[in-house]
């Protein structure tokens, strides 16, 4: 397998090619790269729809606090099989309703709400939140899509910051960093921040539903992120988000002049060509699909006739899709 690339996109349309290693080089003294460091829980639960003893899998998808007890989830259910069927190929779920009964190994879960979509459900879990998290660990799996077709182990879905095990999905920009690079940023002078933020799912299985992605995603920002972005700005710095979860984030959390509110709250609404940022100037990314939610985030950052061309480029050098991918760097000035 050849190394990780980054196709750096300077938003007046350049285009260059590096080997990812090299992302400290496409960075100025002065930067501040702000990076997600949730952890990914094994979000897949398989089970049984009790009233009609058909099977399941429950894709954990939401939750309201970052900090909060764990009893109550939103969740997607698919019917029969696993992530080696391609997820829009999935079948329906049973018809779901208000008060069933899911058994999903040890635990157990009602459905609480029906979220406008037969997919899309509230859950509680019956027992203490140990009970809950023993569980989870016990019989989830990672969330899983079919262009990954050996299983993978909670560990592979984990990126080097892994903190709090509050992420559906891996915040999987953070792929790109190990704490070399972590290291050779803070020898640039570089500054370096984090925040946590539940990223969710990635695909539903259903066209209608997916418009919906990404659910409202629940975040926090220690007020050291919050001063060292406030310096950073202040000094004529850029910030650099690692991944589409720290662009809403931020985002969410600024006030109308730019500065970023420590705490926690709720993200909400999509990010795209019509959004006017207010605290990140470039983001890296993995390399995302035209028509996804992720793809539409890179509109805020750079015009689609841009964008298309970092496509073509893109296709041409064979750049790897999806999570374990490439990377890619949009940034609003040239090297």
């Amino acid at each position: 397998m050849t190394a990780p690339r980054l196709l750096v996109i300077d938003a007046r349309g350049g285009l260059r090619h590096f080997p990812r290693e090299r992302l400290v080089d496409t960075l100025r003294t002065g930067d501040l790269v702000v990076a997600n460091d949730a952890a990914t829980m094994p979000a897949s639960l398989h089970g049984i729809h009790v009233a009609s003893g058909e099977p399941i899998e429950v894709r954990l998808a939401g939750w309201s606090s970052v900090t909060t007890d764990i009893a109550g989830f939103t969740a997607v259910v698919f019917g029969a099989g696993d992530f080696h069927m391609k997820t829009e190929d999935r079948p329906s779920p049973p018809a779901i309703a208000v008060h069933d009964a899911l058994a999903l190994g040890p635990l157990s879960a009602t459905v609480t709400q029906v979220l406008g979509h037969a997919r899309l459900v509230a859950l509680h879990f019956s027992g203490s939140s140990d009970e809950i998290w023993a569980g989870i660990a016990q019989h989830g799996r990672p969330v899983q899509y079919a262009h990954e077709q050996s299983p993978l182990a909670l560990w592979d879905v984990w990126t080097a910051l892994a903190g709090r095990p509050v992420a559906f999905e891996p915040p999987s920009a953070g792929f790109a960093l190990d704490w070399q690079i972590i290291g050779a940023l803070r020898s640039r002078h570089i500054g370096f921040a984090t925040i946590t933020h539940a990223a969710g799912i990635s695909s539903t299985g259903d066209a209608d539903l997916d418009q919906h992605l990404p659910f409202d995603e629940p975040y926090d920002v220690p007020m050291s992120t919050a001063s060292a972005i406030a310096r950073t700005r202040a000094s004529g710095g850029r910030i650099i988000a690692i991944g589409t979860t720290v662009v809403r984030a931020l985002e969410h959390s600024a006030r109308s002049d730019g500065m970023v509110r420590a705490g926690s709250d709720i993200a909400t609404g999509r990010i795209g060509r019509a959004t006017r940022l207010r605290v990140v100037d470039a983001i890296l990314t993995g390399v995302h699909e035209r028509g996804t939610s992720h793809y539409e985030l890179l509109r805020a950052f750079a015009d689609d006739d841009t964008l298309s061309a970092a496509d073509g480029e893109l296709a041409a050098h064979q750049y790897r899709l999806h999570e374990f991918g490439d990377s890619v760097l949009v940034i609003p000035a040239a090297l």
